[in-house]
């Protein structure tokens, strides 16, 4: 999850919900991710929040690493669920999606992008 201060320095006008894209740990690899932004109504959150999933198994915690964060797309609008299970099944659904969604070429050259070349000195947004 991102701290507070990323979250309040989003753009006033975006639009909570689940988006895809590209993210990368310190200098690391390149991976597909989603990230939800809003209040995740499930759990009755009363502050904004930016929580990213990221489409690779780590062999270790990176707390305090930098996160890097390319979002190339908007998959649907944030919503409430009745179950723990239908939340975690429409989880699997955007992850699915988003896998497709990251194949399209016009996806797959950002994932190259200079931003994800990060040397590790640098710090991006004050972080």
């Amino acid at each position: 999850n991102f701290p507070e201060q990323v979250v309040d320095n989003l753009p006033a006008d975006i639009s909570t919900g689940i988006y895809y894209g590209w993210a990368s740990v310190g200098s690391g690899d390149v991976h597909k991710m989603v990230v939800s932004i809003g209040w995740n109504p499930y759990y009755k959150n009363t502050k904004k929040s930016m929580e990213t999933h990221i489409m690779h198994t780590f062999k270790e915690d990176f707390y305090g690493e930098i996160l890097n964060v390319a979002i190339v797309g908007y998959l649907r609008p944030e919503k409430n669920f009745d179950s723990l299970e239908s939340l975690i099944s429409a989880i699997q659904g955007d992850i699915e999606e988003a896998k497709k969604r990251l194949e399209l070429p016009e996806h797959l050259k950002i994932k190259e992008d200079n931003f994800f070349q990060v040397s590790k000195s640098k710090i991006m947004n004050g972080h």
